[in-house]
């Protein structure tokens, strides 16, 4: 996981707090829900982490959406690369 904020981590955490909050879920919740520790939900939903795929994919299970809700709005210019 990254210690620097990008865009695409700030997009994602967005969407997924989000869609928490849609459903009227705590981030505690979400995070018995997905079997992810709630103080990474709350770094992924404030943008400060980036999750693997396989903990997107949870989350968006847990939230009963589609991953690619998750990735709305994400384009591959805002990942941050050290090339």
């Amino acid at each position: 996981m990254s210690r620097n904020s990008s865009p695409a981590a700030v997009q994602i955490g967005s969407n997924i707090a989000n869609a928490r909050k849609a459903l009227s879920m705590t981030v505690d919740q979400l995070a018995v829900a997905s079997r992810i520790d709630s103080s990474n939900i709350r770094s992924y939903e404030a943008g400060r982490a980036m999750m693997n795929v396989r903990s997107l994919v949870r989350i968006a299970e847990a939230l009963k959406v589609d991953p690619g809700v998750l990735l709305d709005g994400v384009v591959s210019e805002m990942f941050v690369t050290s090339d």
